[in-house]
């Protein structure tokens, strides 16, 4: 698997923010071609005190994964993505943080 990670800062208004995100942005988001899973976690909690790499708990987090680096490529070209990141960046650009990787599922 492969994820594609945003991070969003705490907006100033968040009940604007939530509203948008939910009923406008994850809708684009859910059509992006190749899409497997996405999963927004609403950040309760900081555990640990802010520092260089977290200076602040974020407002949420959205994890979308994808079959692999080539399928997220691809993905990212495709209409349907260029929709939603022309969204992101017009309600969210300056509060969000966005990180790709390689993701191991660790069986228990």
């Amino acid at each position: 698997m492969h994820t594609l990670t945003a991070i969003y800062r705490t907006p100033e208004n968040k009940e604007e923010f939530d509203n948008h995100y939910r009923d406008t942005h994850t809708p684009l988001a859910k059509q992006m071609e190749g899409l497997r899973k996405m999963e927004v976690t609403w950040v309760e909690k900081m555990l640990t005190p802010g520092n260089d790499t977290l200076p602040a708990a974020p407002h949420l987090v959205c994890t979308m994964y994808f079959d692999d680096a080539e399928a997220l490529n691809q993905s990212m070209k495709s209409p349907n993505s260029r929709a939603a990141a022309k969204d992101l960046m017009g309600f969210a650009g300056p509060l969000v943080s966005m990180i790709t990787g390689r993701t191991e599922e660790i069986a228990l």
